[in-house]
This record gives structure tokens, sequence and C-alpha cells, in this order.
């Protein structure tokens, strides 16, 4: 375990590349044993700076949770993060490409919480229960490590390389839909682009639910009745540039679009 001064000095790095969006080496470069805790405790340093600025927890997220974007990403399970009501975009909005480093785009099946989820053993079945409403998600993710070069502890420090996010206006109950079998396809300025199916995500993107809360439980975080949870995505991140339009169709879910500028 690296020293409480160590973890403050990495996450002054991480919250500087954001600031001035220009990246940095990977940490795990100078820190090889880096483990996902020490990573955890970095992102909350930056996580509670951002709260004490007056920014308010929104939800949280998952990622790498499928094999595409473990294969894409080089490394071997999920990582987790915090969405910040700072990092919440609007379909009607376009999103302004130069404040990242290398934005890129997620879809989901995303969820939001009409109770609390308890933070140790969280089953699928109460993952569900705790399910208020199913929805259709884009996650902005980027990276302020340069050129994408991460491994697992990288991420987690960087807030699971989480910048953003957007829900479409579909709204189904959990009792309506299968959301193991829901069909993803996804559009960049009106073409085809790529397809992939919510069961990618874990077997089940309940099971990322459940996951998540038992993770983060151990130090203190939980997740709380209105949060959004992002739970991974089926299909891989698509890069982002100025003019980009991205629009996903879910089957039975509705669609949701994220714009550039």
């Amino acid at each position: 375990m690296i020293t409480d001064d160590t973890r403050a000095a990495l996450a002054r790095r991480l919250w500087d590349a954001e600031a001035d969006v220009t990246p940095i080496a990977p940490l795990t470069d100078e820190y090889p044993d880096l483990t996902a805790d020490d990573a955890f405790e970095i992102q909350l340093v930056n996580i509670r700076r951002k709260l004490d600025a007056g920014a308010v927890v929104k939800g949280h997220k998952v990622g790498l949770a499928s094999k595409a974007m473990q294969e894409m990403m080089g490394v071997d399970e999920p990582d987790y993060g915090h969405l910040l009501d700072t990092m919440e975009y609007f379909e009607d909005q376009p999103v302004e490409a130069a404040r990242f480093c290398f934005p890129r785009v997620e879809v989901e099946v995303g969820f939001i919480l009409g109770a609390d989820i308890p933070p140790e053993g969280c089953t699928q079945a109460e993952a569900a229960e705790a399910i208020e409403w199913v929805v259709p998600s884009i996650e902005l993710i980027d990276s302020r490590i340069r050129d994408w070069k991460i491994k697992l502890p990288d991420t987690i420090a960087d807030n699971a390389s989480s910048c953003g996010y957007v829900l479409g206006e579909g709204r189904v109950r959990l009792s309506d839909i299968d959301v193991a079998a829901i069909d993803a396809t996804l559009y960049k300025n009106g073409e085809f682009l790529a397809e992939g199916r919510s069961d990618a995500v874990l077997g089940n993107p309940l099971n990322s639910v459940g996951w998540l809360a038992s993770v983060v439980g151990k130090f203190g975080v939980r997740l709380r009745k209105g949060d959004v949870i992002l739970p991974g995505t089926a299909i891989r991140a698509m890069d982002a540039a100025p003019g980009d339009e991205f629009r996903c169709d879910f089957s039975g879910l509705g669609s949701v679009s994220m714009s550039f500028r």
C-alpha cells in the first residue's frame, strides 16, 4: 500500500491533467505495484475535492464490464467510478470535444434506483428490487492517461475514465423488460457503426450493479435511492470528434443521442 501523501500527489497529477486537458504518463509506470484499492482511494481524493467545490453525486458507473472492452483496453476485470451533476449532459446540447483529452462514447442500458442497495453480498434479485427505471444512456469517457495506455489501477484512479453521461427520455419498469436481452444498435453521423446485446455485460447488467455495490461498499460508498447506475457497455468504446453525432437504439427501451462540437 502506498502512503496517503503519495495518493494525494497522484490525485493532484490527475486533477491538473483534467483541468489543463493535458494527459500524463500512466501512474503505474512509476508505481507498478499500485493496487485497485490504492487507485480507488486516489479517485476518492479528487471526488471529495469536487464535492467540496459544490458538485453532487448523481450516481456511479462500472466500466470494462464486457469482453469487448476488456480486450480493447488490455485489462481483465471491471473498473468503477462516480457520476457527478457536473458530468450530466443533454441530448439537445452538443458537447465541446476540446474540453477532453481523448473523448469516446459508450452506449449502456442504464438504471435509476428507487431504493438504496445493500453494500455487501448484493444478489441479482436484490439489485433488481432496488431498480425503479431502466433507461437508454450514453457515457462519455476520457482518459487523462496519455494515449489510453492504462492498466486497471490507472483507470480506477482516473474515475474509471468517466467524464459525462446523457440519459434518453425513455423510461421502462424493470418488470416490463428483460435487461439481459436488449439489443443496442449504434449510429454515427446517421450511418450504422456497431451493435451489441446487453448480456455481454457480465452476463446480465444486474450482475454489474450487485458487483459494484459490494466493491465500493468497503470504502464507505453507497448506492442510494435516485442514483443513476451505468453498468457497462456491450459495444466497444468509439472515438468522438467535433461534428460527430451518435445515436443508439435499444430494443424495447428507446433511443439516446449525443453530439459534439
